[in-house]
């Protein structure tokens, strides 16, 4: 199952059943499998196998779950300072040699919010609400010390939205909604996610699509001392009439542009997993608009294509906040 992106957050009417409210967690979405035989795989989102990255994992679904389950959560990694961090989970992720050691040093949790299987029964036709006191009954009495964590739930939205206020200092990127009758489909985006945004401001560097009519911008900001402007956002598509707005401001950059080009894979957000180079125009950093973005962010980009919302001509590009920085 997978979710589609809102702007709001349903009250608890909205959804088939009541809506169901839980953390969006920052991490790597697994599917635990514990066979007949007590063997556990552990596959990615894209069916990749990932036992050798997360071998402490691994061991913990081991411990919790009996043979004949099937569950779905997330595999995050939180930092010494609390928060959920991202890039030391992709670490983790291309240790190679060094997961074992890593697997201890820098040990991941695996927050479980789903059961697809248990005691020879397929869960998936299920309702939620069923399938969730199952999850809960299997997961009763885990230690404090497991690396299984049991995704909280709740039923209010007031409560919901409470709760992603307080879990935003860990890293937690909103909410997702579930209705509490709904079945598990594969493949289907019947839940919903609402992000936690907030708007800061950026400097156009470049464009995909004709200056004129530019179909996503490539942003930047100056690092710490602002002695250079790098790359660290790409914009979802615009709309025609953004297109036609900035196609009147923008301007074509000479050789001076900062930028290479094309642009290397990966130097823009939005972009996860690119392999090819990104072909764009370079243009005139002058021109500073204001944009939503989400809290996910590594190397110095935002990892997810951010929003347009305006031009602000009141604002100098040396006026834009440093880095990632958000004031």
């Amino acid at each position: 199952m997978a979710a589609a992106s809102s702007d709001v957050i349903p009250e608890e009417h909205a959804c088939p059943g009541g809506c169901r409210y839980e953390p969006k967690f920052d991490g790597f979405r697994c599917i635990g499998r514990v066979d007949d035989d007590g063997g556990v795989q552990l596959w990615s989102r894209r069916q990749r196998h990932l036992n050798a990255a997360f071998p402490e994992i691994v061991l913990a679904v081991y411990d919790a779950l009996p043979p004949g389950t099937v569950v779905d959560g997330e595999i995050v990694r939180y930092g010494r300072d609390g928060r959920l961090d991202f890039s030391a989970l992709q670490r983790r992720h291309v240790a190679g040699r060094r997961r074992a050691s890593l697997a201890l040093s820098e040990p991941c949790h695996y927050v479980i919010w789903d059961v697809l299987e248990t005691a020879g029964v397929d869960f998936r036709p299920a309702p939620l609400a069923e399938r969730r006191e199952v999850l809960e009954h299997l997961l009763a009495g885990l230690p404090g010390a497991s690396r299984i964590v049991l995704c909280p739930q709740l039923r209010d939205a007031g409560q919901a939205r409470l709760l992603v206020e307080i879990l935003l200092v860990q890293g937690i990127e909103g909410l997702v909604i579930k209705a509490a009758a709904g079945r598990y489909r594969e493949g289907k985006r019947d839940w919903w996610k609402v992000k936690h945004r907030t708007t800061t401001e950026m400097i156009i560097g470049g464009v995909t699509g004709a200056v004129e009519t530019p179909r996503t911008l490539i942003l930047g900001r100056y690092g710490h001392g602002r002695r250079r402007l790098r790359v660290v956002a790409r914009s979802t598509p615009l709309t025609s009439q953004a297109r036609r707005e900035l196609g009147g401001l923008l301007e074509p950059a000479g050789q001076e542009h900062p930028w290479p080009e094309p642009l290397p894979a990966g130097w823009a957000g939005g972009l996860p997993g690119a392999a090819e180079p990104i072909s764009y125009t370079r243009v005139l950093p002058e021109i500073v608009v204001e944009v939503s973005v989400d809290a996910a962010a590594e190397h110095g980009r935002w990892r997810h294509a951010v929003r347009y919302l305006r031009v602000r001509g009141d604002l100098q590009p040396h006026e834009v906040p440093e880095g990632l920085d958000i004031e």
